[in-house]
């Protein structure tokens, strides 16, 4: 008896460790915490947007990667893995947007906790830019210029050089050996449903909200 309860024990110990396992491959990718409340980034993001973005889009891309995932030769990788090796298809399409939007997110800071940015961007930003007002200009401008769908990235070349770029679909530098620093979600979900047509006045008001401190963090040391 003392032997049957010790197999049996033995068993559900067993089963209980694989399920744990399983579970904890299948929901690897998590929906990233917002580092402010919902309204914290009013009135040029709403709670409504950020809902929607955060709480819906962004987490259909977690979803989608969980389950893409296993048993394919990614599990178990970091997403930024995935990203530099993973071909063009739905596991690619899904990492690349739930980093995207992981940068994205972190980013921002609600507007009154808004301070101006740290000497070492400001001289890097001067120096491959010619000033702040000239790169905001530029980064809001290839915005406008995406057609479609896509993303607008200050990235950091394995030059250590600054550059923007644009990625259409759910890219991500990264693939491409480039560090991203700073981003535009030029997706109509991300600012249609606070201004309609007018994505111009989007674009110019997130540097309202941009959290300086965590881009200079970005930086190339």
């Amino acid at each position: 008896m003392l032997m049957q309860a010790s197999k049996t024990l033995h068993m559900y110990i067993t089963l209980l460790s694989t399920l744990i396992m399983v579970t904890t491959k299948i929901a690897a990718y998590t929906l990233p915490v917002l580092p402010y409340p919902s309204d914290g980034l009013e009135p040029v993001i709403s709670k409504e947007t950020i809902k929607n973005h955060h709480g819906k889009h962004l987490a259909a891309y977690v979803n989608n990667l969980n389950k893409l995932i296993p048993g394919s030769e990614y599990e178990g990788l970091l997403v930024e893995e995935i990203v530099q090796q993973a071909p063009d298809g739905p596991i690619y399409n899904n990492a690349g947007q739930v980093m995207n939007h992981r940068l994205y997110f972190e980013q921002f800071v609600p507007a009154s906790q808004y301070k101006a940015p740290g000497g070492r961007l400001t001289n890097a930003i001067n120096y491959h830019f010619g000033g702040m007002e000239t790169f905001k200009r530029q980064m809001t401008d290839a915005a406008m210029n995406v057609f479609g769908s896509g993303w607008v990235w200050l990235v950091a070349d394995t030059e250590g050089r600054l550059l923007i770029v644009t990625e259409s679909g759910g890219g991500n530098p990264w693939r491409r050996g480039q560090k991203p620093i700073l981003s535009i979600d030029c997706w109509e979900h991300s600012w249609y449903l606070d201004y309609a047509f007018d994505k111009r006045a989007h674009y110019e008001g997130l540097w309202n909200i941009i959290n300086w401190e965590v881009i200079e963090n970005r930086l190339p040391m």
